[in-house]
Order: structure tokens, then sequence, then C-alpha cells
């Protein structure tokens, strides 16, 4: 091998190894910022649950009163929070936010607006912040840790998407209970730039697409009833392994004070 030859060998050996260490330094990185948001939402929770109440999971047949979270303290510490999902026997227990400066910042910012890879979950501006739109979507990322949205992915279970079919919203003075309508497999459209819920014929095909959605691996709670007066709530994740956006869409059932 002459002179030549060699150097241009060793410089791509070096140039690999300083893309290796450059790589396995940035993943090093993502796992410890990931384990801090992890630890910094699991501190939030225990902050955020007021008078230290135990969050167990509601029935939709007895009224709860009490709120177990405190909206209006996170608010103090960032104005975008203005809401709380609670997703039982999941760990889907987050605050809800929005930002009033761009759609996406939350894709990789935590509830305190610190850089984050996990996010936050989050709404974009198109929505209403008091639950009132026709159709609401919230978007969190699948987290590999299982944090975030990655356990919606337990919906694609028809044994489990039957066992758990509620979800609730917390606001300040207010607690929404939805019934889930059906978990799917949906294209990657944005949901509220793609369409104009505000017509009611595009509504009513909505609702029939939620209660008939064309994927193999749909589950779908035929017993609720869907009419043009519904409230949605679409929580949208990336799929496992595929394109697309996998949605778990809930319809309120129940909207009661708090206190």
């Amino acid at each position: 091998m002459n002179r030549n030859r060699k150097k241009v060998l060793i410089s791509v050996i070096v140039v690999f190894a300083l893309i290796c260490v450059g790589a396995c330094g940035f993943l090093v990185y993502k796992a410890v910022m990931t384990l801090k948001a992890k630890d910094d939402y699991m501190e939030l929770v225990a902050a955020a649950t007021a008078s230290n109440t135990e969050i167990t999971k509601p029935s939709v047949n007895v009224d709860v009163t009490e709120n177990p979270f405190d909206i209006a303290a996170l608010e103090e510490e960032n104005p975008d929070i203005y809401s709380w999902l609670y997703v039982p026997d999941t760990n889907i227990s987050y605050p809800v936010l929005q930002s009033a400066d761009s759609d996406n910042f939350y894709l990789d910012h935590d509830y305190l607006k610190d850089y984050s890879f996990p996010g936050a979950i989050y709404s974009q501006s198109v929505n209403s912040k008091d639950w009132s739109d026709r159709v609401t979507v919230l978007y969190g990322h699948n987290m590999l840790d299982g944090s975030m949205f990655a356990h919606l992915h337990r919906f694609e279970d028809a044994d489990y998407f039957n066992e758990n079919p509620y979800f609730y919203i917390y606001t300040e003075n207010r607690k929404l209970t939805y019934e889930i309508v059906s978990a799917f497999l949906y294209d990657d459209r944005h949901i509220l730039n793609s369409f104009d819920f505000s017509k009611d014929e595009v509504f009513k095909a909505w609702l029939e697409q939620a209660q008939n959605p064309r994927s193999v691996s749909a589950n779908v709670n035929h017993g609720v009833q869907l009419n043009l007066n519904s409230k949605l709530v679409v929580l949208s994740t990336c799929p496992n392994y595929q394109a697309g956006r996998y949605l778990v869409q809930g319809v309120l059932i129940k909207d009661e004070p708090t206190q």
C-alpha cells in the first residue's frame, strides 16, 4: 500500500471513530435527558396532586367533586398549562399545554419550557382551551421508555380496550369524562388542517369513521352514541414501526364541576 493510500485510510478511520464517539455521546445525552424528563414529570405529578390526594381510577357512576390536580398552581409555573389528562391503567397522567407562540413548541420542550426529547402533551392553537370544539387533538410522543403517549398502544389489545373504556380531563374547576369510541391506525394527515369540522357534513363523516375505522387493527366500542352535538378528543401518537398516526378517540359523556 503506497503512502497516499495509507494516509487516506487513516483519515477515514479517524473520521469514522469521531463520528462513532459523537453518536455515542449524543445517545448517552439523549438517554440522560429522557430520564431527567421522566423524573421531572414524576415530581410534577406529586406536586400537582392537591393535598397529596391519591390518584385512583375514577368511576363514571360516582360523582367526584374533589379535583385531584391543582391546575391553578401549575398555571403559575407556566401559563401554557391549562388542563390535566389522566388515562387509567397507563402511565398517562400529564399536564396539557398549548403554546401561544408556536404550535409545535411542546413537541420538544417540557412543561417548564425547557428543551426536552420527550416533549409534553399538547394541543395546537386551532383548538380552544375550554374543550368546546367538536374535535380536539392532543399530541404526545411514543417513547420507548413507556412515557408520554406510548401506553396508548395498549388499546391495540382488544381485551384491554374493552376493560378500559374511559379517560379523564381535569381543568381548574371541571372534570370531563370521555368514553373511548375507537382506537386505530390512521394516516399522517394533520386532522384539524384537513377537515373543517364546522361543517355538519364533514363532522358527520368523521363520526362515521370514528365508529367504523378503515383499519384492520381497529378496536371499536359500538355501544357509544355519537351525533352532531358530540365533543371528541383525539389522542394522537406515532405508531410502532410504520407510517401514519395511532389514534384513541373519546367522546365527552359527563362534564361536572369540581372543587
